[in-house]
């Protein structure tokens, strides 16, 4: 029996704020955070509130590809 795609599968989650305001301005670099996702339950973009410690505050973050 053939295998198909993994069902729970590994994401990164990197900070939108960060990105928009270009790393060249205040921020020194670009928060990324590693998790897991389940494929059946969230087959949209994940998004989450996470805190970024190059803005210094809770900002969303969202998946990005690999």
């Amino acid at each position: 029996m053939a295998k198909g795609k993994e069902v729970r599968v590994t994401i990164i989650l990197e900070c939108t704020s960060c990105v928009r305001n270009d790393i060249k301005k205040e921020s020194t670099g670009i928060s990324r955070y590693i998790t897991q996702k389940n494929r059946h339950n969230t087959p949209s973009r994940l998004e989450l509130r996470k805190f970024c410690p190059y803005c210094y505050k809770h900002t969303i973050h969202g998946e990005i590809k690999k």
